[in-house]
């Protein structure tokens, strides 16, 4: 679980998922120095992006889902107009999630999966995990990353007990 206070406008969020068997959570050391909410690896951290799965929430800008998702295609196809978009189908009975698999001609796949857990909370959030094109093991760990994705939940954060004993309470 990996959460964010309130800030503003947009109340405290919490993403809970569940972490597969083997599989490293990281929030506050490797994922904070790349700058996101939370990295999933296995073994031990390389810094590299291969085979990392990467939570990044954020407060909703754009009108919808389907125009993060654009915006996402966008920017991927003007850095590799010759890349291969298809559509990554995503399960998840909390909310709606839309997802994308990049081949890139840099010879790397990139799983982006694109979550909006409802205008009311005030953010949306992606999971990313970049592959190496043709990794023997990509449909085992394509299948962990949607098991991640499709486990992800989104809860209201509030800290009830701050000043008293700094424990969190955390809301559906």
């Amino acid at each position: 679980m990996v959460y964010g206070n309130a800030d503003q406008e947009i109340p405290g969020w919490a993403i809970q998922a569940d972490l597969p068997d083997g599989w490293t959570g990281d929030c506050c050391t490797y994922a904070k120095a790349i700058g996101v909410n939370l990295v999933l690896y296995q073994g031990e951290w390389t810094g590299k992006p291969e085979r990392v799965m990467v939570l990044n929430v954020w407060p909703s800008k754009l009108s919808s889902l389907e125009a993060e998702l654009q915006d996402d295609r966008h920017r991927y196809l003007d850095r590799d107009p010759k890349a291969k978009v298809s559509t990554l189908v995503v399960n998840n009975k909390a909310m709606t999630c839309r997802g994308v698999h990049y081949e890139g001609t840099d010879h790397e796949d990139d799983l982006v999966v694109f979550c909006d857990p409802g205008l009311a909370t005030g953010v949306r959030f992606s999971w990313s995990m970049t592959l190496a094109h043709g990794d023997p093991k990509m449909a085992d760990l394509a299948a962990s990353f949607l098991g991640v994705v499709g486990q992800s939940t989104y809860l209201k954060y509030t800290d009830e007990t701050k000043g008293k004993t700094g424990k969190a309470m955390v809301h559906p």
